[in-house]
């Protein structure tokens, strides 16, 4: 019984241990699983921080490039870039270049804006902002920078032509100091490298001179564009193409930015006149404020656009804001908007505030010569009505005081989205500047009127240009007094132009004064033995000769006046509108 009760107790603490070893080799067991899972989930955090830290510094690598290019950029520009001794400081550097610093090597909580704001598919490859394609010898510190933006067409390419044209019409001289950029915006690298192989036949002497640059974008600039959203009633390929050439204009002027003092937009299909380069620079030159944004050498486009290179950055920025939403056209003028226009003024100020930033040269300088565009598709021929500006990028009106044209305004080529037939072409470019096989007089010039822009008395007089003044009031005056007294055989004056035919002189008299001479002054004044002058005479001694009729006054002077001192144009009455003089003709006697 006792052995019973024995080996029942041995069972019994067998079974218990059993049991003990069992819960505890299942706790911990239970321990290790746990301990597994929480390995687990750190290693995946470590790597979800890994995988931000690569990101992150990718993105400052990039950063850190665009800074280095803006340091080159700062080391030419024309502002001394070292102090007394010698030492490039801070303070010198371009407020667009410490802002890159700054922001980069300050650990902010709000980080300044950059061009990955913007476009950030850019952070994907390292070389998405440097070209895939450099021929050239990367001058810089030219005084003129052409950027030229050229792309596959279907039909023909007018490339090298205006590149012919446009290096032909260089001094020796002027090809020292300009650079000429050819953007090939495509991505096909055999395409690039075939026009790029042409280029180099064709043009060895400039490429080789540092005159011609070739560039190409990296494929890993462009966005995806099948994720654009249709606007203005444009389709999604006609947006595509026009968001893509937004582009391509901004990756020209990034790289041309550095270049030079002044950057133009030109267009691969247009022919340029003699002397357009020489002529560009001086007027810019000649501009009496730094307040302009854009001179225009052309009406057409983007074509003859001329930008300081120190404003590139904000144009490009804007630019970038806004490029999947509207064409170039509209984004320049809404630049224009935003720096002068008072949204409480009428739309004449408007215009009036945006004139002193886009000042137009004439004649044009450049003429678009395509028959075929870049938008791939079908010939279709266009006229556009009487008068109608037709934007080249949008086809359609062009926006006027900073607010685009309705969508009815749209100019439908065919369900198929053509590629059309440019048939407008710049009016302006044929004219010549006014003709100087009369040269007018030495005299001095003066006038009450107050002049509009630079359109000057004094060109008018010289037959440069034509003088265009505000409103004018009765009692003002023009005035072209002589340095020695002349006799004067006849005159003629033409107010108003073919853009401004309204911009004329009424009720407006021409009056000379003759020199002292008594003589002449009874001989031909009086008519007859009766005492009544032939000629009406003010209370300052001028002789009223002639008037203003339909704009134009002219008529020969009667040689008894003998030599005159001076020809002035009197106003009578006040005037609604501006005036135009756009001739001077004053023939002196034989």
């Amino acid at each position: 019984m006792r052995l019973r009760h024995g080996t029942f107790l041995t069972l019994l603490l067998g079974c218990l241990c059993a049991f003990l070893s069992l819960s505890w080799y299942a706790a911990l067991s239970g321990q290790k699983g746990d301990s597994a899972e929480v390995y687990q989930r750190e290693f995946l955090a470590l790597r979800d921080r890994l995988h931000a830290a690569e990101q992150e510094s990718l993105k400052r690598s990039k950063e850190l490039n665009l800074v280095l290019d803006e340091i080159k950029r700062a080391v030419s520009e024309k502002q001394a870039l070292r102090d007394v001794d010698g030492n490039r400081t801070w303070g010198h550097l371009s407020e667009d270049t410490r802002l890159k610093l700054w922001n980069v090597t300050h650990k902010h909580v709000m980080h300044l804006p950059t061009v990955f704001h913007h476009l950030p598919h850019l952070l994907s490859k390292e070389s998405s902002l440097q070209p895939a394609l450099h021929v050239g010898q990367g001058r810089t510190g030219v005084s003129i920078v052409m950027g030229i933006p050229s792309v596959r067409r279907e039909v023909h390419s007018y490339l090298t032509d205006t590149l012919h044209s446009l290096i032909s019409e260089l001094s020796a001289q002027e090809k020292e100091d300009t650079v000429i950029v050819v953007l090939i915006a495509e991505t096909d690298t055999q395409y690039t490298m075939g026009v790029t192989e042409n280029i180099k036949a064709l043009f060895p002497t400039e490429i080789h001179s540092g005159l011609l640059e070739v560039i190409s974008p990296s494929p890993h600039f462009y966005p995806d564009f099948s994720r654009l959203r249709e606007s203005f009633g444009d389709p999604k390929e006609r947006v595509r193409w026009r968001t893509k050439q937004n582009l391509d204009y901004c990756f020209l002027m990034m790289y041309a930015q550095a270049k030079g003092m002044y950057y133009v937009q030109l267009e691969d299909d247009i022919v340029a006149k003699p002397n357009y380069l020489s002529t560009m620079k001086n007027f810019a030159l000649q501009q009496p404020s730094e307040e302009w944004m854009i001179l225009e050498f052309s009406q057409l486009g983007f074509i003859g656009k001329m930008f300081k290179s120190l404003d590139l950055s904000l144009i490009v920025e804007f630019i970038l804001m806004f490029y999947r939403d509207k064409p170039i056209d509209w984004l320049l003028d809404h630049i224009l908007w935003v720096k002068v226009c008072n949204p409480e003024k009428d739309a004449k100020h408007c215009d009036r505030q945006k004139a002193n930033l886009r000042i137009r040269f004439k004649p044009s300088l450049f003429q678009h010569v395509g028959t075929h565009s870049s938008l791939a598709g079908k010939i279709q021929k266009l006229k556009h009505k009487k008068g109608l500006r037709l934007c080249l990028s949008t086809l359609r009106d062009c926006p006027k005081n900073g607010h685009p044209a309705p969508a009815a305004g749209f100019i439908n080529p065919t369900h198929s989205f053509p590629d059309l037939s440019f048939r407008k072409k710049d009016k302006d470019f044929g004219k010549h500047a006014l003709r100087k096989e009369h040269m007018n007089p030495p005299a001095e010039v003066s006038t009450s009127l107050k002049t509009y822009q630079h359109f000057t008395l004094e060109k008018a007089y010289l037959r440069e240009d034509f003088f265009w003044a505000f409103t004018p009031i009765a009692g003002d005056f023009i005035r072209f007094r002589f340095f020695q007294p002349l006799r004067l055989e006849r005159f003629f004056f033409r107010s108003g132009n073919i853009e401004h035919p309204q911009d004329k002189l009424f009720n407006t008299t021409v009056e000379v004064l003759p020199f002292d001479n008594p003589q002449s002054d009874k001989e031909a004044l009086q008519e007859g033995r009766g005492a009544t002058l032939r000629y009406p005479r003010t209370p300052d001694g001028y002789l009223q000769i002639g008037s203003f009729s339909k704009g134009v006054a002219e008529g020969e002077v009667d040689p008894a006046f003998g030599p005159l001192e001076a020809v002035r144009l009197s106003i009578q009455t006040d005037s609604p509108v501006w005036v135009i003089l756009s001739e001077i003709f004053l023939k002196k006697a034989d």
